[in-house]
């Protein structure tokens, strides 16, 4: 079973929605027990970096985040869920993130054709090879919409990246931890195998 863990944070429901389609058994709670005892953990989300902290904290979800990381239960970020994983965010200048990862999450550069927030489709490289992507060919297109993006601190954990007026760090995985800066539940074919390639990592641990 995976647990998608909810926090008022938006676009839960699509993501529930992609992992039923898959087959897979799903609960989506702000239960602390019922996060702890899942095989795999998704944060989704969509939002402000400051306004989910507070929700985390306020829901009492950020130590049981932890401690499904810290026992090795597969865990997903996606979108505002990789942001939240790391130390600190631009959006919001002095609050902490849940440093899971290293790294900062900064605003996208203003530039000739660049709009901000990135709405739209753009393709993957893999800058080193990741689970998340087995199947999956170099260059195919995902659907990001997102305003900030990740400068993670430790390249070998970087496994897809784009470019949008800069480098973005697009997905991360490092040990039992896997994050994506784009929207596997709205990009197609692609994005359900990404899923697809998660929920059998969550099946090798069992």
């Amino acid at each position: 079973m995976i647990a998608i863990i909810d926090y008022d944070a938006g676009n839960i429901k699509s993501v529930e929605k992609a992992l039923i389609s898959l087959g897979e058994e799903v609960v989506v709670t702000r239960n602390s027990q019922v996060i702890f005892d899942a095989d795999g953990v998704i944060l989704p989300g969509v939002g402000a970096f400051g306004d989910a902290m507070d929700k985390l904290h306020a829901y009492g979800l950020v130590d049981v985040i932890k401690q499904v990381v810290a026992k090795g239960t597969p865990f997903l970020g996606i979108c505002l869920g990789l942001q939240l994983m790391f130390d600190s965010s631009e959006e919001t200048p002095g609050v902490e993130g849940l440093g899971i990862l290293s790294g900062k999450i900064v605003r996208i550069p203003d530039g000739e054709g660049i709009k901000v927030p990135h709405i739209g489709w753009n393709s993957l490289t893999y800058p080193n090879q990741g689970r998340l992507y087995k199947g999956i060919p170099e260059n195919s297109y995902v659907y990001f919409v997102h305003s900030y993006y990740l400068q993670a601190e430790e390249p070998e954990i970087v496994k897809a990246a784009t470019e949008y007026g800069t480098y973005i760090h697009a997905s991360v995985e490092k040990d039992n931890v896997f994050a994506c800066q784009f929207h596997p539940e709205k990009s197609s074919s692609v994005g359900l195998k990404i899923l697809q390639n998660f929920i059998d990592i969550v099946k090798e641990g069992n």
